[in-house]
């Protein structure tokens, strides 16, 4: 890597060789000779010193093209540049209209691992391809689906599952029914929403069953709703069916679960779940209608 950080040296010592392109293609830079074109070449085990000239410095992710530069030879990404008002943000020099073609070329050469090496991908991608596999692999972790705080924690399932049980106290149960109970004193009042989160644990598999209530425009509304803890693609394997009922009536949802790579803000304003309106959540509860008694039934069922 000597030779590729000698020829970085003279890069820099000799930026004005860099001239702007007509397009936003990444073109040949004439500037490399052949013996610099020889040494790059793709290669897994990338120096930190290459990687250090391909982070940007303003928001230090790796840069893509067009690659900015100042007359003085200092880098940056597309996305920055109008961040910092056209001046670098190195040696505040007037950044112009100048793009670095030799390290747009260089990054082209290089694969590198996946970032999810650790849990588990194997994959070695080009470095412009790279991304875009990241933003699907499907060894990327998954976000904590507890709805009832803005929790950061990530990682695989099993452990999102100790996660969930551990420091959200949150019920687990083996099975592929439930019956789940919702009480509320007072179900003319949603002032914040009040979350529910049981996992059930069937066919090999964890599922979360969500129950809620949320304000939809000046009523509040109860929903219920099942998320896979897994891809969507196997997901789409399971069913589900979800009842509530009183007073000799009763609903029926219907359902694939959604998985857990869905947030779960935009499967509850998907509304694809068992939605309950307050009129008819009271009804059921029977009684003088002044206290919510919902009782919420349902299976997992693997579709053949």
């Amino acid at each position: 890597m000597s030779s590729v950080n000698a020829f970085f040296d003279d890069l820099q010592s000799k930026p004005k060789v860099v001239d702007p392109p007509q397009n936003e293609d990444i073109v040949d830079c004439e500037s490399l000779n052949e013996a610099n074109q020889a040494t790059v070449k793709p290669n897994v085990t990338v120096s930190s010193n290459v990687r250090e000239l391909l982070e940007c410095p303003v928001c230090l992710n790796a840069m893509y093209p067009p690659i900015h530069q100042c007359s003085n030879g200092h880098t940056l990404c597309s996305g920055c540049k109008p961040r910092v008002h056209n001046r670098c943000p190195t040696c505040r020099n007037e950044l112009g209209d100048i793009r670095c073609l030799a390290l747009e070329k260089v990054a082209a050469s290089l694969e590198l691992p996946c970032k999810y090496q650790s849990f588990g991908c194997t994959g070695i991608y080009p470095y412009y391809g790279k991304l875009k596999h990241e933003s699907q692999c499907s060894y990327r972790p998954y976000s904590c689906p507890y709805a009832g705080s803005e929790c950061t924690i990530i990682g695989d399932v099993p452990h999102l599952v100790a996660h969930l049980k551990d420091d959200h106290k949150v019920d687990m149960h083996n099975g592929c029914t439930f019956n789940h109970r919702y009480v509320k004193s007072n179900p003319h009042e949603v002032e914040n929403a009040t979350w529910m989160l049981t996992v059930f644990g069937c066919f090999g598999q964890y599922f979360c069953l969500h129950f809620e209530a949320f304000q939809l425009g000046i009523s509040p509304v109860y929903i219920a709703f099942l998320r896979f803890m897994g891809d969507d693609n196997e997901a789409k394997n399971y069913s589900y069916s979800l009842e509530v009922g009183g007073n000799g009536r009763k609903m029926i949802w219907q359902g694939v679960p959604r998985s857990i790579r869905d947030s779960h803000r935009k499967v509850r304003d998907s509304f694809d779940g068992l939605v309950i309106q307050r009129n008819m959540a009271l009804f059921f509860s029977g009684g003088d209608r002044k206290e919510l008694k919902l009782r919420v039934t349902g299976r997992i069922w693997k579709e053949q």
